[in-house]
Formats: structure tokens, sequence, C-alpha cells
């Protein structure tokens, strides 16, 4: 991989609003330590997206959660808004307005909601305990909530209970918890993968409008090119392999022109629809290969 600058925060003097900087994570366990993440170095700035790709196992949802402050790395910095998180000198304050500004979406919108609660006691909890409303406005928040995911007629979901709706709607249900706080970066850890195809496009599209109507950045984390090249192809695109980025560069770029082994594996593992197009790219990427060192 040639020697760059692993900076989503590329264009503009912008200072980056989450970043990563040698960060490293080791689980001991009884027989070895593992390496889950090794020495990754990655920013974002507000409003932009960057997509982390890479198979199961490639270290991208452990990064996520030291990024969103549910896990502690071994080594390292994570620096929001260039103050290092993990400081005590830096205040609780700093703490608090980082867990508040950065949410996490879970891949699985059947185990991340509690079962046992309805939508409207998951989504008004955050917004009772930050005060955000109070009385009727609590209500009100909620419906302004799930209308913002496109669950409309709000008061027809208020009351009902995570197993009463489709796993769509609970994804949506989860993306709007995440919006309680008015967070300015979401982590979506694969948030599509385990719903049918066409509701990830209607759940994405969502997304994408968030972005451009809230400014919310996202840090994308998917197995999955395609979806990383429908939603993230203006923002930046990072490959993990064995816990070590091995490519990054702008979405489109690296899709695109892809200078990693691994990067034109992935894209290999994409389905296309039409047999004469799949034969062809198959030889295409076959004499790249006989060519090309890793």
């Amino acid at each position: 991989m040639p020697e760059q600058s692993h900076d989503a925060a590329a264009a503009g003097s912008q200072s980056p609003l989450l970043e990563f900087e040698g960060v490293g994570q080791v689980f001991h366990t009884g027989k070895e330590d593992i390496h889950a993440v090794k020495d990754v170095s990655l920013s974002v700035n507000p409003g932009q997206v960057l997509c982390l790709v890479g198979q199961s196992g490639s270290g991208k949802s452990t990064l996520a959660k030291i990024g969103a402050g549910l896990r502690k790395p071994t080594i390292g910095q994570v620096r929001f808004e260039g103050r290092d998180v993990y400081d005590r000198k830096n205040g609780r304050a700093h703490w608090r307005s980082f867990r508040r500004a950065v949410q996490y979406v879970h891949q699985d919108p059947y185990a991340s909601l509690n079962p046992i609660q309805t939508v409207y006691s998951i989504l008004s909890a955050p917004v009772v305990k930050h005060r955000l409303a109070k009385g009727a406005g609590v209500t009100q928040k909620v419906i302004e909530l799930l209308e913002q995911v496109d669950l409309k007629p709000a008061r027809d979901f208020l009351y009902k209970f995570p197993h009463q709706m489709s796993g769509g709607q609970r994804q949506r249900v989860a993306v709007a918890r995440a919006l309680t706080l008015d967070p300015r970066l979401i982590l979506a850890d694969e948030a599509t993968s385990m719903l049918d195809v066409s509701i990830r496009i209607g759940l994405l599209k969502m997304l994408t409008r968030l972005r451009t109507d809230l400014g919310v950045g996202f840090i994308f984390i998917t197995h999955d090119l395609a979806m990383a090249k429908f939603f993230g192809a203006e923002g930046s695109m990072a490959v993990m392999r064995y816990g070590e980025i091995v490519e990054f560069g702008p979405t489109m770029q690296v899709i695109e022109n892809p200078q990693h082994a691994y990067t034109q594996e992935l894209l290999e593992a994409i389905p296309e629809a039409d047999p004469d197009l799949a034969r062809s790219k198959r030889a295409a990427r076959m004499k790249l290969k006989e060519g090309s060192a890793v």
C-alpha cells in the first residue's frame, strides 16, 4: 500500500470531528494475544461519510466501538474536536459532549431494541434523561423522531413493541434512537446487512436524506462494497484487513481503481446481473492479479 495520510478530512481547513491516531486493540486470551486493530489512523469531518469496509473479523466493529467510546483502545488516541476523549484532564463535560455527539446504530435490529419496551419507551428515555422536553413535549419529540425516519403515521407506532414491526421498521426505530440527542456523527455498524435488498435501499436513502438535512456525518461499516458505493460515493473509503488499513482514498477512486489485491477481491465478490459482463470482468481481474503484487 502506498504511503498516505488516512484522513477523511482531506478537503478544506476544517478540523476533524473524530480522529483515531495510532489506535490498536489487543484481546488477551488464555492461549494468545489477538490484535484486533493495529495502528489505525483515520479522521472524519462534520457532515462527511467514511466507509469502513472489509470481511467479517477484519476489525471494523471493534474500531467502531472504540470510536463510539464503548471500548477503550489498548494503545493510541481517540480525539473528539481535537481533544483525547480518554484524557481525564479534559474533564467530564468533554466526555459527555462526545458521548452525545457520537451515536451508534447496531447491526441487528432484532437484538438492539428492548423487546419488553414500546417504541415510545425506547425513544422517550433519552429525551427525559437529558431533559430535552417535558410533559406533552416528550410525546411530540418522539413523534418528530419517528417522522424523521419515515415511520408514518407516527402515532401508529408509538405503542408498538419491537416484535410487532418488520426488520426494516425496527432498524428505523434504532436510527431514531440515535437521533434523539441531535448527534453530529453516527457510526452505522452493518446497519443494513440483516435486511432484504429492497429494504436496504430505502434505509440508505433515508440515511442520505438525514445526512443532507441534518448535516450528520457517518462512519458507515460494511462488508459490501456495493452498499458503500451507493451510500458513500461522495465520501472516503478505508479498507480493513486483519485489523489494518490496507487501502484508503475517495470512495469512487478506491472502487474504480483499487490498488491492493484484497480490495480487488472484495470487488469481485459483488454480484453482476449480466452474465456476459460478469465473465469479462472476471477475465480482466484475472489478468490484473497475474501482474500485481499484494
